[in-house]
């Protein structure tokens, strides 16, 4: 299993974790270029299996499992008035996707995705980044393997979201330190906050970023991130020893890889993003990492559930992939 011993190695892992496979690649592009249609002609559905094949390492690629895990922490900033719910929600919705009440539920069922929820300590919040780190190197390490334990090194494919009241603000906060810009080209509404919620977002984010700005990716994750973001990143590195791809959500879930993509670029590679959130911030995040969305619905509810959507587009991208004939078999000429 994985497991993490300090934040400094994180970013030489991109160094030593496995790269994906250009043959694989060359040899699904030549498939796809003798099946039965023109070149190209399936647009993106055509890239997502090449994506596949050179990260699982073969020509056809399937999907047997797919793995959904969302991990749900809380967060001291919610002391700033950042969020218009109580911290108990966390808990509340947890239960939720435990009893399958959940849009995340039905999306995994709907798309053949297994699915775990993760609560990280949610009766011991992180810290509140106005008035010290969110949390020390041990706990964002104690997070980060935690969700590298959760990963299941047989699944095909894993979807990844959270949960976490605040947690809007703690993207718009990572997102802000990493890649620059004012929090206000940043913030949203998350839950639903409004002017004054959002002014006080602004506000807690710009105190977090007095204090805590100008320092490397991972140190920021910790002194501005929470449990579930540091999950997520934990996750994300355990896929890519597995050569799983990886389906990241919205914003929120965006914004915590993004913190790997600011340690080395390279350590994003294996990850696609499910949607384009409407949350005003992601597509900017988007821009910054260079990725592009699966679909855009104008959905921001978190839960992995862009990500899960995503995994059916996928699912038929490898159907085409695999199952139609190619033109030697149809008896079409290809000339």
């Amino acid at each position: 299993m994985m497991r993490f011993e300090s934040l400094s190695a994180i970013a030489p892992l991109a160094t030593t974790l496995p790269a994906a496979d250009p043959a694989a690649r060359a040899a699904a592009l030549a498939r796809q270029n003798s099946l039965t249609k023109p070149p190209g002609s399936l647009g993106r559905l055509e890239e997502l299996a090449l994506f596949m094949a050179e990260w699982r390492g073969t020509d056809r690629p399937r999907i047997g499992r797919a793995q959904a895990l969302v991990f749900a922490g809380n967060h001291g900033i919610c002391a700033q008035g950042v969020n218009p719910y109580p911290q108990e929600v966390t808990a509340q919705m947890v239960a939720n996707f435990e009893h399958g009440g959940a849009a995340i539920n039905q999306l995994c069922r709907a798309n053949g995705a297994e699915l775990s929820v993760i609560a990280l300590d949610l009766d011991t919040p992180t810290a509140d980044f106005t008035a010290g780190p969110a949390m020390t190197e041990s706990e964002t390490l104690e997070a980060m393997n935690r969700g590298a334990a959760a990963v299941d090194s047989g699944a095909d494919v894993l979807i990844l979201g959270e949960m976490g009241i605040g947690n809007s603000t703690i993207a718009a906060a990572l997102a802000s330190a990493l890649f620059g810009a004012t929090p206000t080209d940043w913030v949203g509404p998350g839950t639903g906050s409004d002017d004054a919620g959002i002014a006080r977002k602004i506000a807690a984010i710009d105190k977090g970023l007095a204090r805590h700005g100008g320092q490397d990716a991972m140190a920021t994750l910790a002194c501005l991130g929470g449990r579930e973001q540091a999950a997520i990143c934990g996750a994300v590195l355990a896929a890519r020893a597995a050569r799983i791809p990886v389906i990241l959500d919205g914003f929120i879930c965006t914004a915590a890889a993004a913190a790997l993509y600011a340690a080395d670029p390279r350590l994003l590679d294996h990850c696609l993003v499910g949607h384009a959130s409407a949350e005003p911030g992601h597509r900017r995040l988007l821009a910054a990492i260079g990725k592009k969305a699966v679909v855009e619905f104008d959905m921001r509810l978190g839960e992995g559930s862009g990500a899960a959507l995503a995994l059916g587009i996928l699912r038929a991208a490898l159907e085409c992939h695999n199952g139609m004939a190619t033109f030697a078999e149809a008896g079409v000429s290809d000339a």
